[in-house]
C-alpha cells in the first residue's frame, strides 16, 4: 500500500499513521502519552495537560475582504490578520514536522450528504486521533480510498507555544481559523474539545450560507417519526431530557436543519462524565467502553476504577464515543422536520413558568438571547441567581451575527407549523435558596404530555411579564405547580423578582438591537406589566 504523505501541508518527515484502528491508537498513547491508562471499563483514560477546557479568549477568525461582511465580529470573534494566521500556521507546522509520527484523521461532519463536509485533523497525540476519530462521521474503506482533498484541515499543535510577538497572539494559547484558507490551527493547548468546536464553528459558517440552521441543541425521533429538538445551555437537562428510551437519539450537542429535514453533524458523543450516576444515566455509563476516550479523570491505581465524584483534575470530566454506543441511537443520524422545538433553562429566580408556547416572533427573541440562571457562586451567604445570556445557546461557537440563525429557526417554524415550548427545569416557589428545585418527574411529564400533543389542548392563560401562552393543566403536574405567582409565598417579592428578569433580559438585548426587526423587539418582556400584573385567560387569535 503506497505510504500516505502530508507533504502537501508541508509536512515531511514523520511516519505518518492515517485512520488507524482504536486498538493501534491504544497501544502508541500507552507506549508514548505518560498517564495514559486503560479504565477499568475498557476506555483509553487521557489527561490534556494544563488546560482542561476551551479557551476562548485565544480564539481568532482571520479577516478578509471575501468573508468579513459575513462574520459578527466582537468578543465572540475577534479578528486576526492573514499574515499573523500565516505565522502561527508555520509554528504550528515547524513543530509536527519535527515529530517521529503523526496521525491523520479523515471524516465528515453532517449526516445529510448534501451537507456534508470533509474534514482532515493532522495531530501529534494518539488520545486526540481517537477523539476526532469518535466524533466526526467514520468513512467506510471506499469512502475513505475516495475522500479527495479535505474542505478544512485542522493542525492541532497543541503541545507548542504560540508566539505572542505575533500581532493578536496575546498568550501562549492561540486557536485561529482561516476560512478562506479552509485552515484551523491550535497550538498552546491539548484540550481535544478545541477540535470538535473548531468543526462546530465551521459549521455554523458553512451552513447559513447554503440557508441550512446549524444549531447548538440535541434531537430525537419517536416511534411515528416525530422530531423533538433540545436547546440549552450546560445544567438545564439537555443531555438528560432528550435521552429518552422510548425515542431514538439522533444526536446529543450539533445539528443542522435542512429543507428536508434534521441531521447529526457529528459521529459521536462528547459527554460530561463528572458525578456520573449508572442508574441514573445508564446508557452514558455504558458507552464508557473499548474505543471511548476518558478525558481528565480520576482512578484507582490497582484497578482502574475510575472516581467519577473527584474534581481535583477538573469539573469537566468528560467521554468521547462514538453514537452507535448509545442502544437507541438512529443509524443514520438524521430525521425529518421537527415537530417541536423546545428551548430548556434553567431559571433559577423561579419566574419563568414550567412549560410555556411561544409565538414565532418569542422564539425568536428568545433564541437570540440564549438564557438561563446559575448560583451566583459557592461562598457562605451568596444566594443570589446569576443571569446567563449566550445567544442562540451557543454564542462561543456563532460566526454570523445570531438574527441570521434566528432569522434562519423563525422561517422554518412558520413554514412548517413547528410548536415551540420554553420549558423551565429550575427552581419553583421562589428563588435558589427559598424555593426549591423544579421536580425531574414533572419535567418529564411535561415533556411528555408536549410528545403526545396533549399540552396542544389545555387551558391557557398568558403570563403578564414574558407575553407567554402558559398551560394551566397537564397530566402529571399539579396545577398550582404551572403558574410560577402561584407557588411563591410573597406575591409583591414575585413581582420585584419577575421585573427585575426582565430588565436583565433587556440589558442583554441592546447587543443584538441593532440587526433585530421591530417583530422581534417587540416580542421583550414587558418592564411594566399587562394590567394589573395578573395572569390573564389567553385569547384565541
Amino acid at each position: 500500500m503506497e505510504q500516505f504523505t502530508l507533504s502537501g501541508h508541508g509536512i515531511t518527515g514523520p511516519e505518518v499513521l492515517r485512520n488507524p484502528p482504536p486498538a493501534r491508537l491504544y497501544a502508541l498513547a500507552l507506549a508514548h502519552e505518560p498517564g495514559t491508562a486503560i479504565s477499568s471499563t475498557g476506555a483509553l483514560m487521557a489527561y490534556s495537560g494544563s488546560k482542561t477546557g476551551r479557551s476562548p479568549r485565544d480564539k481568532r477568525l482571520v479577516r478578509t475582504p471575501r468573508s468579513e461582511g459575513d462574520i459578527w465580529w466582537g468578543p465572540v470573534n475577534k479578528d486576526l490578520s492573514p499574515a499573523s494566521f500565516a505565522a502561527v500556521r508555520s509554528l504550528a507546522v515547524k513543530h509536527l514536522a519535527s515529530q517521529p509520527r503523526l496521525f491523520v484523521i479523515d471524516g465528515f461532519a453532517g449526516w445529510d450528504p448534501r451537507h456534508q463536509v470533509r474534514i482532515r485533523v493532522i495531530c501529534e497525540r494518539a488520545y486526540h486521533a481517537l477523539f476526532m476519530h469518535n466524533m466526526l462521521i467514520r468513512p467506510s474503506s471506499e469512502q475513505l480510498q475516495e475522500f479527495g482533498e479535505p474542505d478544512y484541515v485542522i493542525y492541532n499543535a497543541g503541545r507548542a507555544s504560540a508566539d505572542t510577538d505575533i500581532d493578536g497572539i496575546e498568550s501562549a494559547t492561540s486557536v485561529s481559523l482561516s476560512l478562506d484558507n479552509g485552515e484551523f490551527v491550535i497550538l498552546g493547548t491539548e484540550y481535544a474539545g478545541e477540535m470538535k468546536k473548531g468543526v462546530f464553528t465551521i459549521m455554523n459558517y458553512l451552513m447559513p450560507r447554503k440557508g441550512v440552521l446549524s444549531m447548538h441543541c440535541s434531537a430525537n425521533e419517536g416511534p411515528d417519526g416525530d422530531v423533538s429538538i433540545f436547546f440549552g445551555l450546560s445544567g438545564t437537562g439537555k443531555t438528560t431530557l432528550s435521552a429518552d428510551p422510548r425515542r431514538a437519539l439522533i444526536g446529543d450537542d450539533e445539528h443542522g436543519w435542512s429543507d428536508d429535514g434534521v441531521f447529526n453533524i457529528e459521529g459521536g458523543c462528547y459527554a460530561k462524565v463528572i458525578d456520573l450516576d449508572a442508574a441514573a444515566e445508564p446508557d452514558i455509563y455504558r458507552a464508557i467502553r473499548f474505543g471511548a476516550v476518558l478525558e481528565n479523570v480520576v482512578h484507582d491505581p490497582a484497578d482502574h476504577a475510575v472516581d467519577y465524584s473527584d474534581r481535583s483534575i477538573t469539573e469537566n470530566t468528560r467521554c468521547s464515543y462514538p453514537v452507535e454506543f448509545i442502544p437507541n441511537a438512529k443509524l443514520p443520524c438524521t430525521g425529518d422536520t421537527p415537530k417541536q422545538v423546545i428551548f430548556l433553562t434553567c431559571d433559577a429566580f423561579s419566574v419563568l413558568p414550567p412549560v410555556s408556547r411561544l409565538t414565532p416572533a418569542q422564539a425568536m427573541y428568545h433564541f437570540m438571547s440564549g438564557y438561563t440562571a446559575k448560583v451566583a457562586g459557592t461562598e457562605m451567604g451568596v444566594t443570589e441567581p446569576e443571569a446567563t445570556f449566550s445567544s442562540c445557546f451557543g454564542a462561543p461557537f456563532l460566526v454570523w451575527h445570531p438574527a441570521r440563525y434566528a432569522e434562519l429557526l423563525a422561517e422554518r417554524i412558520r413554514r412548517d407549523g413547528v410548536s415551540v415550548w420554553m420549558v423551565n427545569t429550575g427552581w419553583t416557589g421562589g428563588p435558589y435558596g427559598v424555593g426549591r428545585r423544579m421536580s425531574i418527574a414533572h419535567t418529564r411529564a411535561i415533556i411528555d404530555a408536549i410528545h403526545d400533543g396533549s399540552l396542544e389542548q389545555a387551558p391557557t392563560k398568558t403570563d403578564p411579564v414574558f407575553g407567554f401562552t402558559v398551560p394551566t393543566r397537564c397530566p402529571g403536574v399539579p396545577d398550582e405547580v404551572l403558574i410560577p405567582a402561584n407557588t411563591w409565598d410573597d406575591e409583591e417579592a414575585y413581582r420585584e423578582t419577575a421585573a427585575r428578569l426582565a430588565a436583565l433580559f433587556h440589558e442583554n438585548f441592546r447587543n443584538f438591537e441593532d440587526q433585530a426587526s421591530d417583530e422581534i423587539r417587540a416580542a421583550a418582556p414587558r418592564l411594566e406589566p399587562a394590567t394589573d400584573g395578573e395572569y390573564r385567560s389567553a385569547t384565541t387569535t
